[in-house]
């Protein structure tokens, strides 16, 4: 296999790999998604995918890093969380990252109520619903934030293939 045979295939691990990211908080997705797409356009030097396409390419990456603290941001201040339930729920994200599937749509919940619950030491009647709320609040931030990235990654796919064959 000759060096360009070998830079696509790195690229389209680089961009499979991105994919996986956008869902798995450990891995900077579009980052990744874009690194991939900037090899292959590398690698073929830079003859089907242009300036212009790099550049529409890039703001959807950089979007990205926006509209991941958007999302979480806007899903946890609706409920009124506190600052310890975002630390919470960063701490969380990691954690559930060792106990596959199940943690990575739990964890995230329990580290923001956890996070709510020492925020508000004295639990006064009803405080155990405001970190329930807190937790569903930041879990659907998230969510969102990931449907969000899932449709910039589907919009980058969609950029770079028009650029390759048109």
């Amino acid at each position: 296999m000759d060096m360009t045979g070998l830079f696509y295939v790195l690229a389209g691990l680089l961009v499979m790999v991105g994919l996986a990211g956008v869902i798995l908080p450990a891995l900077p997705g579009l980052p990744l998604v874009f690194a991939g797409m900037l090899l292959a356009a590398w690698a073929d030097g830079f003859e089907r995918i242009g300036v212009w396409s790099l550049i529409a390419l890039g703001v959807l990456t950089a979007i990205s890093f926006v509209v991941d603290f958007w999302a979480t941001a806007v899903g946890a201040k609706r409920v009124g969380a506190s600052r310890l339930a975002l630390v919470g729920t960063v701490v969380g994200t990691f954690v559930g990252l060792f106990f596959g599937l199940p943690g990575l749509f739990a964890g995230p919940f329990v580290g923001a109520v956890v996070g709510e619950l020492i925020a508000r030491r004295n639990l006064r009647p009803g405080g155990l619903g405001q970190a329930t709320r807190v937790g569903i609040g930041t879990w659907v931030g998230i969510a969102l934030g990931v449907a969000l990235k899932l449709a910039l990654a589907v919009l980058m796919l969609a950029v770079f293939a028009f650029a390759w064959w048109w």
